[in-house]
């Protein structure tokens, strides 16, 4: 393949460009270059170093051994003339049909190790930048769950080991995994992209707005009626912050809480989770309406306030009506007597003492 300048495509590139390997990004070869990136893959791919060849359109270098033995053997023509032994293949021929068995391996190798490359590159600068501009053009597609309304989704996978799972799409909207609804996805292995990625992308990237991708005409308006006697999930509470430790509460789980979970109904009668067909773990959904409950740093703070005016109140004086509070804190700070030993009691056998 060749580009329109005439210049042939890298290997990357039409790595790349394959169908179902839309969700990658291409890794420059700066980043393949240093070693430092690359510590550690050399023992799990095979044919590393051919592999890494293939990647970088690098050619082989032929082994010195064998450039020895072919001028030997082309030395031999010269004497022996144009007559050849049944069965005389030179070196050059020997090495060509090695190099072609054994292509089909070091192309396998060559996905291999950049799909492992690839898992380190996304989680760098350059390469989540990259990803972001992907993510923003919606190549990697929208949540399929209805209450999401087109949030967009990311590609992640379940575990760092090749050959364990096959890539997963993680919403930010409703915190879940799901299967790419595409079958040319269903092959690529999901340790290509690692568990790292998605929780480091959107804490880079913290300013994503994960709301409604959905025209505002389809998604329902605010209101401020109830309905079956709740509050409308539309109308947070006005105190609310506009972030918390750094990250916009618009952003905590838009998909999820109050009026956010399907409810199963026969006749508008809603179904009881007793019946066989009623709803289960709908607290998988559930999410607080006051988002300050969210705010563990806020809590923590609260309670190492609270006890430190605990200690405070038991170090100073006892307040008025306190002396009950008093005496017991005093019983508390007593020295422990020691109990004096006795020869006339009993031992712990039961036998008296002599």
């Amino acid at each position: 393949m060749s580009s329109s300048e005439g210049a042939p495509e890298s290997w990357i590139s039409s790595f790349c460009s394959l169908m179902g390997h839309e969700f990658f990004a291409e890794v420059s070869e700066d980043f393949i270059e240093d070693d430092f990136n690359l510590t550690g893959l050399q023992s799990q791919v095979p044919m590393y170093k051919e592999a890494l060849e293939m990647i970088l359109d690098v050619e082989p270098e032929e082994d010195e051994d064998e450039d020895e033995e072919e001028e030997e053997e082309e030395d031999e023509d010269e004497l022996l003339g144009d007559e050849k032994l049944p069965g005389y293949r030179r070196a050059g021929d020997r090495r060509h049909t090695r190099v072609a068995s054994d292509l089909s391996v070091i192309e396998s190798s060559a996905e291999l190790l950049y799909g492992l490359i690839h898992q380190r590159y996304i989680t760098s600068r350059p390469g989540i930048q990259q990803m972001l501009e992907k993510y923003e053009m919606q190549h990697f597609g929208v949540c399929p769950r209805v209450y999401c309304n087109g949030c967009k989704v990311l590609p992640v996978g379940r575990s760092d080991t090749p050959g364990q799972e096959t890539v997963k799409l993680f919403c930010p909207s409703c915190q879940d995994l799901y299967t790419p609804p595409n079958s040319r996805f269903h092959s690529v292995d999901g340790a290509f992209f690692g568990t790292t990625f998605g929780c480091l992308f959107f804490m880079t990237f913290p300013d994503l707005d994960i709301g409604p991708r959905l025209d505002s005409s389809l998604v329902s308006p605010a209101r401020s009626s109830t309905v079956n006697n709740q509050v409308s999930p539309d109308v947070p509470p006005a105190h609310q912050p506009v972030e918390i430790n750094g990250v916009r509460t618009a952003n905590f789980c838009p998909g999820l809480g109050l009026g956010k979970i399907y409810e199963s109904r026969i006749y508008g009668f809603r179904v009881s989770e007793r019946s066989r067909t009623g709803p289960r773990m709908k607290w998988l959904r559930m999410k607080p309406t006051d988002v300050e409950e969210l705010n563990e740093m806020a809590r923590y703070e609260a309670a190492r306030r609270e006890a430190d005016n605990d200690g405070d109140t038991e170090m100073g004086a006892a307040p008025a009506g306190g002396a009950q509070n008093s005496a017991i804190a005093k019983r508390k700070k007593a020295p422990m007597r020691r109990r004096r030993y006795n020869p006339d009691q009993m031992s712990i056998n039961g036998a008296e003492a002599g």
